[in-house]
C-alpha cells in the first residue's frame, strides 16, 4: 500500500515565483502610503513623531522585508529591534510622572508590522492592519464610535485606589498615551 493521497500535496514544495522589481516596488509603495497616512494622523493629534518619521520607518521595514524575507528572515527581527530604540525615544515622562508618547511608540511598532506584512507580499493584509490601527487611533474622535472609548465610563467604575488588598505604594504610576 502506497502513501496516502494527500502526501504529494502536503510535501510538494510551493513553487512561488520570484517577485519582480516592479512587484517589490509596489509592496514598498503601498507601505509608504499606509505609513504616511498613520503618521499624518499622529501629526494631526500633536504626537512627538509625524508623517515623515512613520513613512520612513514603515518604508524601510517593507524594503528590508521584501528583499530579505526568503534569504534571511532574521533581518525582520533586526528591524523590530531597531524600531524599539526609535519607539523608546518617543516615550517621555512629563510633569507629574505621567508617561507620554506611548501611543506614538505603539503606532510606530504597528507601522513596522504593516511594513513587514506588505514587504512579505500580503498587501491586503497590510491594508487591513493599517485600517485597524487607524480605527484604534481615531475611535475617540468619531461621533458614534466614541462610545467605545473607555475614558467615558471611568467615573462609573471603581478605580484601582478603591480595590481592597492593594496598598497605594504597590500600584504602578499611571500611564497616559
Amino acid at each position: 500500500m502506497g502513501p496516502p493521497w494527500w502526501t504529494p500535496v502536503v510535501l510538494a514544495p510551493i513553487a512561488a515565483a520570484t517577485p519582480t522589481e516592479l512587484d517589490l516596488l509596489a509592496r514598498i509603495g503601498v507601505t509608504f502610503a499606509l505609513s504616511f497616512a498613520l503618521g499624518f494622523e499622529r501629526e494631526l493629534r500633536g504626537a512627538p513623531a509625524g508623517d515623515r518619521t512613520y513613512a520612513l520607518v514603515g518604508t524601510a521595514a517593507a524594503a528590508v522585508t521584501a528583499v530579505c524575507i526568503d534569504r534571511s528572515p532574521q533581518a525582520v527581527a533586526g528591524v523590530l529591534t531597531g524600531v524599539g530604540f526609535v519607539g523608546a525615544g518617543l516615550v517621555f515622562r512629563a510633569r507629574g510622572g505621567m508617561l507620554t508618547g506611548v501611543t506614538s511608540a505603539a503606532t510606530l511598532l504597528g507601522v513596522v508590522a504593516v511594513g513587514v506584512v506588505a514587504g512579505a507580499g500580503h498587501l491586503w493584509l497590510a491594508l487591513a492592519v493599517a485600517a485597524l490601527i487607524m480605527l484604534d487611533l481615531e475611535v475617540r474622535h468619531v461621533p458614534i464610535l466614541c462610545r467605545l472609548d473607555g475614558r467615558r465610563y471611568t467615573e462609573r467604575m471603581k478605580g484601582d485606589d478603591d480595590m481592597p488588598g492593594v496598598a497605594p505604594s504597590d500600584r504602578p504610576p499611571p500611564v497616559d498615551s
